[in-house]
């Protein structure tokens, strides 16, 4: 377990051994993931099809459009692009989008090493959901995937997005696995034990019509997955009116764009499925600085969420005060369960900045909409 090689003084080697732990434990269910795609049925239930079948799943594949939104990070934006590149979907597009840049360095990028493939649009009002509703205004294909710029995609990703797509017509956004691209520092190592990014390697889907038993559903989106590797139909995220610009990083609310977005898709009808073989790595912030910041901003992201839903559906509010009670209840069980294992636990600190995060959430947000005269969404 990671823990166990946690040396009590908490020198550079002792982090590098856990760390090299912490890579075996993501790694082994990834690779049962991997086999179980390989060894799938003919029918393609329980994990990929057969390569038969695959083959033919890719001919008849959807387009796709790939947006990326960056902000003066041009060179994780090349990694971010040339791995897009090695993707095996047979069609696809790439739509940068460059967030209020402080240069041209992005744009002088794409059109020097990716001219031929990449699209560059800018986005000069700070903001993710702006910079993605940007993109999605440009967008051609008939799903729309979203990744940031800090992230190295599987070749297989968007095979996998499109194909559970194509596996289900009700389904309105696909949501994949995000592992750590590196964890070479305490940083990064303490982000991944204390939850990170992933969402696990079962394959999950949900809906109105079929809900799980989790009390405060639809209202944790947070557990259906994160805005590094998303991907709705095109006309479906058009139809809701994109994301809320109040939302997201470079706005007061500092996030909360994507779990918006999830719960739209619910509220809306369409089921949500979360797909572990459509695989992103990312890498995480390398300083303790930068990763009390991150867990900040999910707290200020999950109110700025929550406020948002309840604005833009009034109607909501007493179904989430009657699952609050059960809610409450459900979230202390967990938190007894978690303490019982200390590599599952969030530290002190980082679980007071979340609190803090939360309660700033709401506050973000109709800051958000102040500053931005976000009222309406762009499409609506």
């Amino acid at each position: 377990m990671v823990d166990a090689a946690v040396g009590a003084s908490g020198s550079a080697d002792s982090w590098t051994a856990v760390a090299a732990v912490a890579r075996r434990e993501l790694a082994a269910p990834i690779a049962r993931h991997r086999a179980a795609d390989l060894a799938a049925a003919p029918d393609g239930r329980g994990g990929w099809p057969c390569p038969s079948r695959r083959r033919r799943s890719l001919r008849e594949a959807p387009a796709l459009s790939v947006i990326v939104a960056t902000h003066n990070r041009a060179g994780p934006l090349r990694r971010c692009l040339s791995s897009l590149l090695e993707s095996d979907h047979p069609e696809f597009e790439i739509i940068v989008v460059d967030n209020a840049p402080a240069d041209d360095a992005a744009e002088e990028l794409v059109r020097a090493e990716f001219a031929e493939r990449v699209r560059y649009v800018r986005e000069p009002v700070p903001g993710l959901a702006r910079a993605h509703n940007r993109g999605l205004a440009h967008a051609s294909g008939d799903v729309a995937a979203f990744t940031d710029d800090d992230t190295l995609v599987d070749p297989q990703w968007l095979s996998a997005l499109a194909d559970t797509f194509a596996r289900d017509g009700g389904i309105g956004c696909v949501t994949g696995l995000i592992v750590p691209a590196e964890l070479e520092t305490p940083a990064q190592v303490a982000l991944e034990r204390h939850g990170g990014f992933a969402k696990g390697c079962t394959p999950r889907a949900w809906s109105l019509s079929d809900p799980p038993a989790d009390p405060l559903f639809p209202f944790t989106a947070g557990r259906f997955g994160s805005g590094a590797n998303m991907a709705f139909r095109t006309e479906v995220l058009r139809s809701l009116g994109g994301f809320d610009p109040a939302t997201g990083v470079g706005t007061p609310a500092r996030g909360g764009d994507d779990l918006l977005a999830f719960f739209d898709v619910l509220v809306a009808g369409h089921s949500l499925a979360y797909e572990p073989g459509a695989l992103v790595w990312h890498h995480h912030r390398r300083t303790q600085e930068a990763v009390a910041a991150q867990v900040f901003g999910y707290g200020a992201g999950l109110g700025a969420y929550l406020t948002g839903a309840l604005t833009a559906h009034p109607r909501a509010l007493p179904a989430l005060l009657r699952r609050l009670p059960r809610g409450v209840r459900h979230v202390i069980a967990r938190s007894r369960d978690r303490g019982s294992d200390p590599e599952a636990s969030w530290s002190a600190r980082m679980a007071f900045l979340e609190v803090c995060g939360m309660a700033y959430g709401p506050y973000g947000y109709l800051r958000g909409r102040l500053a931005r005269g976000a009222g309406r969404r762009s499409g609506r």
